[in-house]
């Protein structure tokens, strides 16, 4: 009997299986690919992009040649809902589709609670397909106007390459505006050594960015902050915390406190083991990762070889975090902040390293044809 497996999301890790299955898909199954676009927005160059460096071509895989290699129905839609006890996906159209095995990769949405009250003036980083598309809006309007006000909230890796991205965007279109980054009372970076939190600081004021170390929350006028002051804003750009999908919650998967999708160490549900899942959207039970598209990238080629092996009857591999992860922090001009535990390096160089690595990528995805796997380095959280 034919047995279908369905992926939903054309995230990283699923370019790795789609990759797999065109090169040796197993007989006997119908596997179809969920994604509400037939482009796969690679993260790791959205800095660039808002900083003019890249056009949007230059930032996405076309996934047809992929889709088409591999032998897979590729449906437009974007999943609503599932129940892990059914067996089955909801769509946004209201049909429902039905799988004996599932592989989840959508990735994670930016937890906007505190934000909620800005309304039309609210830009979430993710999720990516909308911020692409509202983007060239927002610099337009910033061109148009004078005394732009524009708020970057998150102190993370996503918030401050973005912030430093839009500085560098506005000066290079001659906007009359200025740009604040809301970071906690952790300051910038948190979690990274030091020397790098020193560096992109140094970048940071030398942007002539607006550094603000307190929480923020929305209200109508802008960003109010924790010591009772009030940034005005025209437009807040969000790149807070990520939380995984809504509809997780009424999935039947086992989820951790944050409802992620529980996985074991070869990236099965724990408590459904046909549902398989990597990046954002689940946790594992025996290792702590990061939010960080660098572990979907590095779990692809393993999460496409447990697919395979779960349809074959075959043995299961493991997936094994690595402790550090590269990091390279796009500053807005051509220049980087390289981050790897303690270690750190900043300049055009680091840059060039970036854009090498980036293109390589999408490069890779981009050709019908498997070949050698790419070595990955952590550019976005």
């Amino acid at each position: 009997m034919t047995k279908r497996l369905v992926l939903v999301g054309g995230g990283h890790a699923h370019l790795s299986v789609l990759r797999a299955l065109a090169k040796k898909r197993p007989a006997g199954i119908d596997v179809v690919l969920i994604t509400p676009s037939k482009h796969q927005n690679y993260s790791g160059m959205l800095p660039g992009w808002v900083a003019g460096h890249y056009s949007q071509a230059q930032c996405r895989v076309d996934l047809d040649p992929l889709v088409r290699a591999a032998g897979v129905h590729l449906v437009l839609e974007q999943i609503v809902g599932m129940d892990a006890a059914r067996r089955c996906v909801g769509l946004s159209n209201g049909q429902h589709l039905e799988y004996d095995l599932l592989s989840l990769d959508v990735g994670s949405e930016t937890d906007t609670s505190w934000l909620e009250t800005l309304g039309d003036k609210l830009l979430p980083v993710k999720p990516l397909d909308n911020f692409f598309a509202r983007w060239p809006h927002v610099l337009a309007a910033a061109k148009a106007s004078r005394g732009y006000r524009l708020v970057v909230v998150g102190g993370g890796a996503a918030g401050v390459e973005m912030a430093l991205a839009v500085r560098h965007a506005f000066t290079s279109a001659g906007v009359d505006g200025h740009v604040d980054l809301v970071a906690s009372e952790s300051g910038l970076l948190p979690g990274h050594a030091k020397r790098v939190q020193d560096r992109v600081t140094r970048f940071a004021r030398q942007a002539g960015l607006g550094l603000h170390f307190f929480r923020g929350v929305g209200s109508e006028d802008g960003v109010l902050l924790s010591d009772g002051r009030l940034l005005r804003a025209d437009r807040v750009i969000a790149a807070t915390g990520a939380r995984a999908p809504v509809w997780l919650g009424m999935s039947r998967l086992t989820l951790d406190e944050h409802g992620c999708i529980l996985v074991d160490k070869y990236h099965r549900s724990v408590s459904h083991p046909n549902v398989l899942a990597a990046g954002d959207v689940c946790a594992r039970t025996d290792a702590v990762m990061s939010r960080s598209g660098v572990h979907a990238v590095r779990a692809g080629p393993i999460l496409g070889d447990n697919l395979m092996a779960i349809l074959n009857g075959t043995s299961l591999q493991s997936y094994v975090p690595k402790r550090h992860s590269l990091h390279l922090l796009a500053c807005g001009p051509r220049c980087a902040v390289a981050s790897w535990g303690r270690w750190s390096a900043e300049g055009q160089w680091v840059w060039r390293w970036k854009d090498w690595i980036d293109r390589r990528f999408v490069r890779k995805f981009s050709e019908t044809t498997p070949g050698e796997a790419t070595p990955m380095l952590e550019n976005t959280p």
